[in-house]
């Protein structure tokens, strides 16, 4: 393409401070190095995680930065040393990274990676962007708010051609965490009974994870009960509201299901809900699962919860190798065996980036897709 090996000048969300809106502003974007990709990026969803940096983590050196990490685009230059990728290649940027060597990777009980840390699950300070003569740092090394971006090679998955890139972009987070939660972290069995808390994107992909996994009852636990009909789209079968009742939730789902659930999965980020998930498993083999992101609080839970034969487990990105698993959920979607266009309430351009926000933070949409760049 007539840009590689030069600056691009394009559009950004920059974030210059926290519990502010973002800016549109036009920033540099440095061509890639070594075993580097830039990235046309061409739609990206907004997740809760981007809200989490900017209004609750605020961490003070971590601005200013473009949020975005929930996108798709396509290959606009590879840098040396990189064999993978050519320009042209429809992508997904990845924020755990699969670097396939160390031994994180090369063990199948996780899907971390030694190297996230160092291509930036936060801002690498050999960030590619610069604005205003400043430096601006790349949020979880992805920044899909961004019409460019670069990314090592190691954090990005080569996808299916055909893929419609305004839908598969929410296979960068959302969708893959919450199902691959239920499939790959639980381990949903046929024939078992679910709890899910948090009907955001996260936990109803959750729902359809046990769904997929064969689970005969799912409940789906929210405030809000709008949700439900969408949760019944994705596989729930009961729908609880806290609000509802006077007595603990999880007394509520024990006697709903004669003990306790076999598996809950808390998709909200709250510490308090947290326990409320584990409380709600039955003794003797519940498992429960935090996939909700926070690192806010601690959590606590009596012992004698887990002394009685409950798992308490977290989950990473669903636990997906990042590289191997993202193409194959394209490919789920292509075959019509997992929902994504469901999702999506909302599609916006990205100047209207901080009404998608307002969003979210009310609780008005599932997802609202940005258009970043046309194709």
């Amino acid at each position: 393409m007539a840009t590689a090996g030069k600056v691009i000048k394009c559009k950004a969300a920059v974030a210059w401070e926290p519990n502010k809106p973002l800016v549109i502003e036009e920033i540099e974007v440095a061509p890639p190095q070594t075993n580097e990709v830039r990235i046309k990026i061409v739609a990206s969803g907004l997740c809760h995680t981007d809200l989490y940096h900017l209004f609750e983590g605020m961490h003070k050196d971590g601005f200013p930065a473009v949020l975005g990490h929930e996108g798709a685009g396509i290959v606009e230059s590879v840098g040396p040393g990189v064999i993978e990728f050519q320009p042209g290649d429809k992508v997904i940027p990845l924020f755990i990274p699969q670097c396939g060597e160390c031994r994180f990777c090369k063990s199948p009980k996780t899907n971390q990676c030694v190297n996230a840390w160092d291509v930036g699950v936060m801002s690498d300070p050999e960030s590619r962007f610069t604005c205003k003569g400043k430096k601006v740092l790349q949020f979880m090394g992805t920044s899909t708010f961004s019409e460019y971006t670069v990314m090592n090679q190691m954090a990005v998955a080569k996808i299916d051609p055909t893929a419609p890139l305004d839908k598969v972009c929410l296979l960068g987070c959302g969708i893959c965490t919450g199902y691959g939660a239920a499939v790959n972290t639980a381990k949903v069995e046929p024939g078992s009974t679910c709890a899910v808390f948090g009907m955001g994107a996260v936990g109803l992909a959750a729902v359809m994870g046990c769904k997929a996994a064969g689970a005969k009852r799912i409940i789906a636990v929210d405030i809000n009960p709008d949700k439900f009909e969408k949760a019944k789209v994705f596989g729930a079968t009961d729908f609880v509201n806290p609000k509802d009742h006077s007595k603990p939730v999880s007394k509520v789902l024990s006697e709903m299901t004669d003990g306790g659930v076999d598996f809950s999965l808390e998709c909200v980020g709250n510490v308090g809900v947290m326990r409320s998930a584990l409380e709600s498993c039955v003794r003797g083999w519940g498992v429960s699962v935090l996939v909700g992101w926070t690192d806010l609080d601690d959590f606590a839970a009596r012992p004698i919860q887990l002394i009685a034969g409950r798992t308490w487990k977290g989950s990473l990105f669903g636990g997906f190798k990042s590289k191997d698993g993202v193409p194959q959920m394209v490919k789920k979607y292509l075959d019509k065996k997992i929902l994504v266009d469901e999702f999506i309430t909302h599609n916006m351009a990205l100047d209207q980036v901080n009404d998608a926000i307002e969003l979210m933070k009310q609780g008005k949409c599932i997802r609202t897709v940005l258009s970043i760049s046309p194709q």
